[in-house]
């Protein structure tokens, strides 16, 4: 219930350590993107922890701009090289925009999930209507969805989507970019427990049935992210965290869905 994530760790030699470390720290998820740019740097990680593949649910995106046909199962390819891999356990639509169409993308993927590239089609940054789109589209099921989700962005409706549709959802940006340290309902839980505020995210998002992949480099941060799997909230923090009246999102470009 909780991964590691990638976004911005761009550093190689950095970004390699972190997924060793991980990996050699109990974590299992790795999630990556083509356009974070250090999928080379995450297989390395991969290839030097002392895990077996086998055991690693890895993840990566196609990006907005190789949503075609062919550029899926192009860029999927080189994906797989870059990681030193020959099969994802997932892979996602990085976002429904640009060279996204529905028909065309997703006949990709199921190629990809009928000859065993991949093993799970997953959607991110779509809301509930995209998911239906894709899933009218598809033969194979749609896994998951990761979008962003943290406390002062609670995505109420996705949730009660995913939970009636028998999907996963996984949080990026779990922590609102850092944002959660300075959040008085999530400092007070904090203290009560004598944890961070990183944890009660966590543990909010594991405790809601949501996946978090919470971007981490130093040993020490990928330590207390992992520690969250210990923690347990009480009904109170429940109600104290589902008080919080504040809507940060963090990540919204031009391309993103007109609904937001």
């Amino acid at each position: 219930m909780v991964g590691l994530g990638t976004w911005e760790n761009e550093n190689p030699d950095q970004c390699a350590d972190s997924v060793r470390t991980a990996l050699e720290m109990g974590y299992r998820h790795v999630d990556t993107a083509q356009i974070y740019g250090n999928e080379d740097a995450v297989g390395d990680g991969i290839a030097a922890a002392d895990v077996p593949r086998e055991d690693i649910f890895l993840a990566t995106k196609i990006w907005i701009s190789n949503l075609d046909y062919e550029d899926v199962l192009d860029t999927a390819q080189e994906s797989l090289d870059r990681l030193g891999t020959d099969y994802l356990d997932l892979l996602y639509v990085h976002w429904p925009s640009r060279t996204y169409d529905s028909e065309d993308t997703m006949a990709a993927f199921d190629e990809l999930y009928d000859d065993g590239t991949i093993r799970n089609v997953g959607v991110s940054n779509f809301e509930p209507h995209h998911v239906e789109e894709a899933r009218e589209q598809l033969d194979a099921p749609v896994f998951a969805n990761q979008v962003e989700i943290h406390p002062l962005l609670q995505q109420t409706e996705l949730r009660e989507f995913a939970a009636d549709t028998d999907l996963e959802l996984v949080a990026y940006s779990p922590l609102a970019r850092g944002e959660v340290f300075d959040v008085p309902e999530l400092t007070e839980i904090a203290e009560k427990h004598g944890v961070s505020e990183a944890r009660v995210s966590l543990a909010w998002l594991r405790e809601n049935d949501i996946t978090a992949i919470p971007k981490a480099t130093s040993e020490d941060h990928i330590q207390d992210n992992w520690e969250s799997l210990t923690l347990e909230l009480d009904d109170e923090d429940h109600e104290t965290i589902a008080s919080i009246d504040r809507t940060n999102r963090k990540v919204d470009p031009d391309f993103g869905p007109d609904a937001w």
